[in-house]
């Protein structure tokens, strides 16, 4: 059976224009027409319709419709349910600031930064982030890249559905940071030497791991880094950081202290205490213990085995 568009119409409850606007557009399968011009539906036309008018009240935007006829109803469905659940997640956001606000006497510039930063919170955006970051530090070497990569789900905190105004301000602090060509700059060069070596660098993650763990444990038990029962440890920092005091002296100088601030930052987003990491505690545990012990060289390197 086959209609003309003013019975489709009634049939659909749809107006005549909008029937027109929708096969225009091509979100409608193009009708045939009779001899004179106008335009025949069917059946099969008026459940497509059905379907239209259905999406377009769950807020299913036109693009996304019209390409139902190359893909699966139920994928058009899933995709929907992202964007409304990316939707629900920005107004709870919006929501928290405008909370922490009103809860002012007076609203400062730093709520109004927040409110405005609101658009650039998602996390597609800091992934993206994320990838020019690590692009960047790594520029030139591989390794150094692949590294950052694993490290994308400890550097990367999921901002949590209702934030609060301290989490939101954290998140916003580490796209910056991310962000920030000096600091970008600063990592590269501060790692060049050590990316640039040929040894194994997964084996050296290995030894680095362990010798994190050696140290901690030598803090548990209420070593002093400037005791002798502290020199073999050193002694082994020295190897696995494959070099001789001064120049690891060097590199602990140079350090940058954003570095430190990424992780308290981090632990900010995830709703932890801002304490130092257990690797940062160690290694100023080592970079104490080295400055102490002026008559330290290093042992042969284990990566190098």
């Amino acid at each position: 059976m086959d209609y003309s568009i003013g019975t489709l119409a009634k049939l659909t409850g749809l107006t005549v224009k909008t029937i027109r606007f929708y096969s225009d557009e091509g979100v409608l399968p193009a009708p045939d027409r009779t001899p004179a011009g106008y335009r025949r539906y069917t059946d099969e036309h008026r459940v497509h319709l059905e379907l239209v008018r259905t999406l377009r009240e769950l807020g299913v935007d036109l693009a996304t419709i019209r390409s139902l006829g190359r893909r699966d109803l139920k994928d058009v469905l899933a995709l929907h349910l992202k964007a409304v659940e990316t939707q629900i997640t920005a107004l709870q956001r919006t929501r928290a600031v405008l909370r922490a606000t009103l809860a002012k006497d007076e609203p400062a510039e730093e709520d109004l930064r927040r409110l405005h930063a609101l658009g650039r919170l998602g996390a597609e955006e800091m992934g993206q982030l994320f990838d020019a970051f690590a692009q960047d530090v790594g520029r030139d070497t591989q390794a150094q890249r692949d590294w950052l990569e694993s490290m994308r789900a400890c550097m990367l905190p999921e901002l949590p559905e209702d934030p609060t105004a301290a989490q939101l301000d954290a998140w916003l602090e580490l796209m910056d940071l991310l962000a920030d060509d000096g600091f970008r700059r600063r990592l590269r060069e501060s790692s060049a030497d050590f990316w640039d070596r040929p040894y194994d660098h997964e084996t050296w993650q290995r030894d680095s791991a362990a010798l994190v763990e050696e140290a901690l444990r030598a803090i548990e038990a209420g070593m002093a880094p400037d005791a002798p029962e502290a020199v073999p440890i050193l002694e082994r920092a020295l190897a696995v950081m494959g070099g001789g005091r001064d120049e690891v002296l060097r590199a602990f100088e140079q350090h940058d202290p954003r570095a430190a601030r990424y992780w308290e930052l981090v632990a900010v987003v995830r709703g932890l205490d801002p304490e130092p990491t257990p690797v940062a505690v160690a290694y100023d545990w080592i970079h104490r213990g080295l400055l102490a012990h002026p008559e330290l060289s290093p042992r042969p390197a284990r990566t190098s085995e």
